[in-house]
């Protein structure tokens, strides 16, 4: 008997996280975007955490590792 472990997947997409955290990272878009509403307010009062926090959001997003509010992974 195997059992097979599948990750769910929310409702929001991979490439538009993409493009938020991108072109409007610094503003905390793309948390907003999933739903991470108090880390957006923090991205937005420390300026991406001076752009360190936005770049490891944008490597995050890109291997499939961002997830929104809820822990499901992005839709592809």
């Amino acid at each position: 008997m195997s059992t097979t472990t599948t990750s769910a997947t929310g409702q929001k997409t991979w490439l538009v996280a993409l493009l938020l955290c991108f072109f409007l990272g610094m503003l905390g878009a793309h948390r907003f975007y999933v739903g991470k509403v108090g880390t957006a307010i923090l991205q937005i009062v420390t300026f991406g955490g001076l752009g360190i926090w936005v770049l490891i959001d944008l490597i995050m997003i890109i291997v499939g590792k961002f997830t929104d509010k809820q822990g499901q992974a992005l839709a592809r």
